[in-house]
């Protein structure tokens, strides 16, 4: 019985970390492309991705809370962007890929902010398209 469950138990914690991180291919569109305008609401700094929450309005004023997805914070913290580059209240541009489910979801390739300043937050490798820009704004 004990075997049973040192079996089921290890299959267990080998499987969340294998379903946790996921190609780009696996959950966001490399066709539809976005480019979402709002202020930052919250930020997850959790492995293995950045989450960055941020407040869109639509042209009728509604507001949508998007969260889009960035690179590890180790990977951005190589980069130079930390929790302060980041501030809750900021306005920014996101320019990346929505998800295929078609939920508030994105992944995040860059970001500008309003005195023209860029990051990249994507991350590197995981099949995701070189350059999210598009013409229409969200």
């Amino acid at each position: 019985m004990k075997v049973r469950f040192l079996i089921a138990a290890a299959a267990v914690l080998f499987a969340v970390p294998v379903l946790a991180h996921h190609a780009f291919s696996a959950e966001f569109d490399a066709n539809a492309p976005i480019t979402l305008k709002g202020e930052i609401t919250r930020i997850e700094w959790i492995n293995p991705h950045t989450w960055i929450h941020i407040a869109v309005k639509d042209p009728k004023g509604k507001t949508d809370e998007w969260m889009v997805e960035g690179g590890t914070p180790n990977t951005l913290q190589r980069r130079g962007i930390t929790r302060d580059s980041l501030a809750i209240g900021t306005v920014i541009v996101v320019q990346g890929f929505r998800a295929k489910d078609g939920s508030m979801r994105g992944n995040g390739r860059e970001i500008t902010f309003s005195d023209g300043r860029r990051l990249f937050v994507g991350s590197s490798g995981t099949g995701a398209p070189k350059d999210g820009r598009d013409t229409g704004e969200k």
